[in-house]
């Protein structure tokens, strides 16, 4: 699963894994402490890996950092010959009513674009021969 691979995230998120689980892919129990700059402002935001079921789902939630609250989760089916992968975020920001309004007119369109980024690239990489790099040899389906 390309989507589990922390350099692939790295790349799409800007930010680098410092502590916990740095390379390779996700599994459920992980952690990793990612370490970045976002809006001009230093940024640390704490992985963990809270389900995993492969091939077909995994989530992640804020152990730490800037949001109240945070949990994405990765959906992943196939559909029409395709492999089709449906994240659905849920956050909260702290500050009440100022937090909604910088959520919707800030966050919102950036996370969206980020995930955007993301797709094009998994697919791009998934299409080539590209993900032979990313996925260690006991996880691939060749």
């Amino acid at each position: 699963m390309l989507s589990t691979n922390i350099e692939l995230v790295g790349k799409t998120l800007g930010m680098k894994p410092i502590e916990g689980k740095t390379r390779g892919t996700i599994v459920e129990g992980d952690k990793l402490l990612w370490a970045g700059w976002k809006f001009g402002f230093p940024q640390m935001h704490e992985s963990l890996i809270t389900r995993y079921e492969r091939p077909v789902f995994f989530q992640d939630t804020m152990g730490r950092g800037r949001f109240k609250r945070f949990q994405h989760d990765h959906h992943l089916f196939y559909m029409d010959g395709r492999t089709v992968l449906n994240d659905k975020i849920r956050f909260t920001l702290p500050l009440s009513w100022a937090g909604r309004i910088v959520a919707r007119t800030i966050l919102v369109p950036y996370i969206s674009r980020v995930l955007r980024r993301r797709m094009k690239l998994l697919k791009k990489i998934a299409e080539g021969q590209e993900w032979r790099k990313y996925l260690p040899e006991e996880t691939r389906a060749d």
